[in-house]
């Protein structure tokens, strides 16, 4: 067991690595000035030199890397180009926001989806199994925006009109000054996200839960009159929760990265939000910062997950 965390580890660190190249190569290398979008369109030539020497973009290539990463490894993500303000306290002030969306949708999406799979698996061509198949098929062909629009209308704007302040249509508060309110203003988002994601879960479940339901240590524990309901939890999902997992694993990494249309929606102060006004804006260290954490968080969930696997599937712990 120990080896095989050490091998993810590592493995995850060089993927870190390959990214920072990447990065690197994009913002710094790329045929773009850094230092003449800083400067703005009426700086003088002058100007820009002074500003290339002091980012350092005029010292050698290998050397500018190398001291890029040194203060990458130290938490420092440079300066935004609006304010001047650290990176790194821009993306901690937008964290806690998307974190609270990514989990708490996480939890809604991972008890609808799985639970209702299990059901469409226990009882196969049933009525609740054509339901399951019919809600799921519905929930994948609705975008993310239009479902979260169609709540907004719906359970803020129909509801607030006719007197009932029920939700929030935007904004966020913090956790540590009012749950009740954290919670109120997350309801609506958390499922906009949760049920179309749900939607995927449902029929990776019901899939893979069919399949091992056919296989013979199902009917084995069967024949020796364990119960049902501990042959379904015990012996059948959890060899049927290995593909959920990597699904799981990658879409919480990639939500905690941003949140994208979500947070626009629902004008949510999350890394998502961040990303679109910085691209807008054309503020190249606040980009940076952005997809070096989503990087980390893809990075991290995806150990997690193999993890996991270990916990699920002991045979793993061999590979």
């Amino acid at each position: 067991m120990g080896a095989f965390l050490v091998r993810r580890v590592l493995f995850g660190l060089l993927v870190l690595w390959i990214i920072s190249v990447v990065v690197f190569v994009m913002f710094f290398v790329a045929p773009h000035d850094p230092a003449r979008l800083l400067a703005g369109r009426q700086a003088t030539a002058s100007e820009i030199l002074a500003i290339r020497h002091n980012l350092g973009l005029d010292r050698p290539i290998l050397e500018q890397y190398g001291s890029w990463v040194w203060k990458l490894v130290h938490g420092d993500l440079g300066f935004s180009y609006r304010g001047s303000v650290p990176v790194r306290d821009l993306l901690g002030s937008r964290i806690p926001v998307t974190a609270s969306l990514a989990f708490g949708a996480a939890v809604i999406w991972l008890v609808i989806g799985v639970g209702a799979g299990v059901l469409a698996a226990i009882k196969p061509r049933t009525i609740a199994d054509r339901l399951v198949t019919f809600f799921a098929l519905f929930f994948y062909s609705m975008p993310t925006f239009l479902l979260g629009l169609f709540f907004l209308f719906f359970f803020f704007f129909k509801l607030y009109t006719a007197g009932f302040h029920l939700f929030p249509g935007s904004g966020y508060v913090n956790l540590k000054d009012d749950p009740l309110g954290w919670a109120d203003h997350l309801i609506l988002p958390w499922f906009a996200l949760a049920l179309v994601t749900a939607a995927v879960y449902s029929r990776l479940t019901r899939g893979t839960m069919l399949d091992v339901l056919g296989e013979d240590y199902i009917r084995t524990a069967r024949s020796k009159g364990i119960s049902e309901g501990r042959v379904i939890v015990r012996h059948a999902l959890r060899s049927a929760l290995t593909p959920v997992v990597t699904q799981f694993g990658i879409d919480l990494g990639a939500l905690l990265g941003g949140a994208i249309v979500t947070e626009n929606v629902f004008g949510l102060p999350g890394l998502g939000q961040l990303a679109v006004q910085s691209i807008s804006d054309q503020n190249l260290p606040v980009i940076i910062g952005i997809v070096i954490v989503a990087s980390l968080f893809i990075v991290v969930a995806n150990m997690c997950v193999d993890l996991l696997y270990a916990v699920l599937d002991p045979r793993v712990r061999l590979t």
